[in-house]
């Protein structure tokens, strides 16, 4: 079992940077896809970003472009996100997860989840 705990959730102002990250339990990591999402109040839940195994591989959702970044540190069993130029639009949970399959951008591809962290973007 897969225990994920993300954490550096916050109420930041539009424009701030924020960095997320998420403690992987499993001495597997470094052999696992991770991802993040996002759902906001009233919607579905958003694919933000994905890395592969190594690292080299990241995609990123249409809405996050150019302004989110992913990275994994192996030897810490860490993912992050960081988030610059925040804007309101990017008020959600953010749930970190981890799958199998190589940087897949469908909640249904990650087989473990951790429980979220709120960001809230004031305007």
């Amino acid at each position: 079992q897969v225990q994920l705990v993300e954490s550096g959730g916050g109420l930041v102002q539009a424009g701030d940077s924020l960095r997320l990250s998420c403690a992987a339990s499993d001495r597997t990591f470094s052999s696992r896809a991770m991802a993040w999402f996002r759902q906001a109040p009233g919607k579905e839940r958003e694919f933000v970003a994905s890395i592969n195994r190594s690292g080299y591989i990241t995609y990123y959702g249409d809405s996050v472009k150019g302004r989110f970044a992913v990275s994994r540190d192996n030897a810490k069993n860490t993912v992050y996100l960081q988030m610059s130029s925040l804007k309101s639009d990017d008020t959600a949970v953010y749930y970190c997860a981890a799958g199998t399959l190589s940087a897949a951008r469908t909640p249904q591809a990650y087989d473990y989840w951790g429980q979220g962290t709120q960001v809230t973007v004031s305007s």
